[in-house]
């Protein structure tokens, strides 16, 4: 394993804040000191690489990668059966008329006591206020400290025109065949580039463009495909440098020809490559949707002094682009009346989350959805909730998700398991039962204020509510709490109904943390 010791600082730092109350003379002797702990530092630095340089020169062995996870190896049904629509109420039966004896007149008559009639009112929704859409922030080329020096590079981020600079000297060949020697060469050349400034451009647009850390990650990439085109070896060994400066754990591995980006992640990933070093899992990141299968390769067990962080996967902020809105109407029907919904989704949004490596399930449910998405789309669906009970509001949402949205799963339509976020459920034409139960629990929610967790079935996936009083139906008991099953799949089915397949399976309860 592959460790520099850290110097301390500390000293410098103390400098720095006593240096206004010296004098003339001191300043003279502090500024001398200072310049000569700098260079301590700066050589420090240059060490660390160098040292990097020789490990990575030597320490490669040869592996065979782990194929990616698979969550659920049971098949989905092709089709999904439709619930039966409920009973009529029997007509009330009226007792025939009997002749009444006559009452002895000694008897008096008692007038019957009615009891009063106590009205049950079930619990009404309270449909929560829809907070007003901000309007989209349209990113400048971040300010840097200094006037920004080396080659400029624009690029075009999910719509977003983006300027960076950098130096020229990052852009380096990969000579020769692809080897370790090589490798460590490329990661020596890099290291004497002035390559700070261009780490400093890329974390000053990680807030105005909403970034979390995998779409940190795919700024990098582009970064790198705008600087090294059509060199898809040159740029993974760009990534996996601007990682490792940035603070992220990153290694790479190569066979032959290729070189693959190596990325631990603080979630488990699925269907996605990956090495094992000790217990930590590295996946082979791909960043077009497309996944990377490689075979036996080499890569190195070692880690760079100060690079700790590991991906945090969660979807939690809201990427900002250049939205490109488009839509479509959604019809379904409940109780005899006709609705019409009229969605819209941003295409360059889809695009980002399109590039997701696929998680697990508990992941997509809490996942944030712009404003600008949700909004509109809870404002239609507000008031045909608002003052029914629980139950009719949870009916008639689960009727709006299983009718208003086309079938098929993820191996027809996208040749693989492909979980949806909600925003990519409005603009596919088809989704299945995970698409359907993630958008369906995000209704309940934000329309509902209801708790609702997910039920994982081999080969299907529904949803279950816990309402404010007892509903008749089936339920799962989930930390002493009953959640009334609500599958939006099943066709016409209302909450406490189970697909008639699944009835007698228990499932393994998904905990949704909003």
């Amino acid at each position: 394993m592959f460790r520099i010791r850290l110097i301390n600082t500390g000293l410098v730092l103390l400098g720095v804040g006593l240096i206004s109350a010296a004098t003339a003379d001191d300043r003279s002797e502090f500024e001398k000191w200072m310049q000569q702990e700098t260079e301590s530092f700066q050589d420090y630095k240059d060490k660390r690489d160098k040292e990097f340089t020789q490990f990575l020169k030597s320490q490669w062995k040869e592996m065979q990668t782990f194929q990616g996870l698979v969550r659920d190896k049971t098949p989905k049904p092709v089709k999904f059966p439709v619930a039966p629509p409920p009973e009529p109420k029997p007509e009330p039966v009226v007792p025939p008329i009997s002749k009444v004896k006559p009452v002895p007149e000694k008897i008096p008559l008692k007038e019957p006591v009615t009891p009063p009639i106590v009205k049950v009112t079930p619990p009404v929704v309270k449909v929560p206020a829809i907070k007003p859409v901000p309007a989209p922030i349209i990113v400048k080329p971040a300010p840097v400290v200094k006037v920004p020096r080396g080659q400029r590079i624009d690029i075009r981020f999910y719509g977003q025109d983006l300027r960076f600079y950098y130096d020229p000297k990052l852009k380096v060949r990969l000579n020769g065949s692809v080897d370790a020697q090589s490798i460590s060469k490329h990661w020596s050349d890099m290291s004497l580039a002035d390559y700070e400034p261009l780490i400093q451009q890329i974390n000053a647009q990680r807030k105005p463009l909403g970034l979390n850390d995998w779409g940190y990650a795919l700024l990098v990439n582009q970064l790198a495909g705008k600087i090294h085109p059509r060199q898809a070896n040159e740029q993974a060994l760009l990534s996996w440098f601007v990682m490792i400066k940035a603070g992220y754990q990153a290694r790479i591995a190569y066979d032959r020809y290729r070189v693959y980006l190596l990325l631990p992640s603080e979630q488990q990933l699925f269907a996605a490559s990956y090495f094992t070093f000790g217990d930590e899992r590295y996946y082979a990141v791909s960043f077009d949707g497309k996944k990377q299968k490689p075979g036996r390769v080499y890569t190195y067990d070692g880690q760079y002094p100060g690079a700790s962080k590991r991906l945090d996967m969660r979807l939690n902020t809201v990427i900002n682009t250049a939205r490109k809105e488009q839509g479509k109407v959604l019809n379904f029907n409940y109780k005899g009346e006709k609705y019409q919904i009229k969605v819209g989704y941003d295409r360059e949004t889809v695009q980002f989350l399109n590039t997701y490596p696929q998680m697990d399930i508990g992941m997509y449910f809490p996942a944030t959805v712009n404003q600008a998405t949700a909004n509109p789309l809870l404002a239609q669906l507000k008031p045909l909730v608002e003052g029914k009970s629980e139950l009719e509001a949870v009916n008639l949402l689960l009727r709006f998700v299983q009718t208003s949205f086309k079938y098929k799963t993820d191996d027809v339509q996208f040749g693989s398991e492909n979980y949806l976020f909600p925003e990519e459920t409005l603009h596919y034409p088809y989704s299945d039962c995970e698409d359907r139960s993630i958008l369906f629990a995000w209704l309940v929610h934000n329309l509902l204020g209801l708790d609702v967790v997910g039920l994982d079935f081999p080969g299907h996936i529904a949803t279950a509510v816990k309402f404010s009083e007892p509903i008749k139906g089936d339920a799962v008991l989930y930390k002493g709490q009953s959640y009334v099953v609500a599958d939006p799949t099943y066709i016409n089915a209302r909450a406490g109904m189970t697909m008639p397949d699944f009835r007698t399976r228990k499932p393994t309860v998904i905990p949704v943390l909003f």
